[in-house]
């Protein structure tokens, strides 16, 4: 028998005008019901795109309720998990998908998140890489260069 596994992304670049495909949409709710627990428009900032979601305190709780409503609308059209994942910030949205979390609280849960990442690494400050097949020798000698020059 097949199974079907859900997985989630974590914290990164989501295209400009992501939401817009919510607009009109029923499954809509979730982003009404982040928008109203955060105190402020979550489809408005995934619209914004980069711009907007430089900002970890508005990325996390935004790019978890998109997930959130892809979870919804693919359960709406009888698609149920066996299984779901998720990678750093979708290891939250895996876990409301199992129902551990509610959308309420992993909401609360994630502003939480995104304002300690925030406050740790300022927007403009610091990034993130990947480095896909280096060896370790490489990944290190990679890291030092970085740091030759930011000095």
């Amino acid at each position: 028998m097949d199974k079907i596994a859900f997985t989630f992304p974590g914290q990164g670049r989501i295209a400009e005008g992501s939401g817009t495909p919510w607009a009109d949409d029923p499954a809509r709710w979730p982003f009404e019901r982040a928008s109203k627990l955060l105190g402020w428009d979550v489809l408005e900032v995934i619209e914004a795109g980069d711009a907007a979601l430089a900002d970890t305190r508005k990325a996390q709780p935004a790019i978890y309720t998109h997930s959130a409503a892809c979870h919804l609308l693919a359960r709406d059209v009888g698609l149920r998990p066996d299984l779901v994942a998720g990678h750093s910030l979708g290891e939250y949205a895996a876990l409301a998908a199992a129902r551990s979390f509610s959308l309420a609280d992993t909401a609360r849960l994630l502003k939480i998140r995104g304002q300690a990442m925030q406050r740790a690494v300022p927007v403009g400050q610091g990034a993130m890489a990947a480095l896909l097949g280096a060896e370790l020798a490489q990944a290190e000698e990679i890291a030092k260069r970085q740091d030759q020059i930011r000095r």
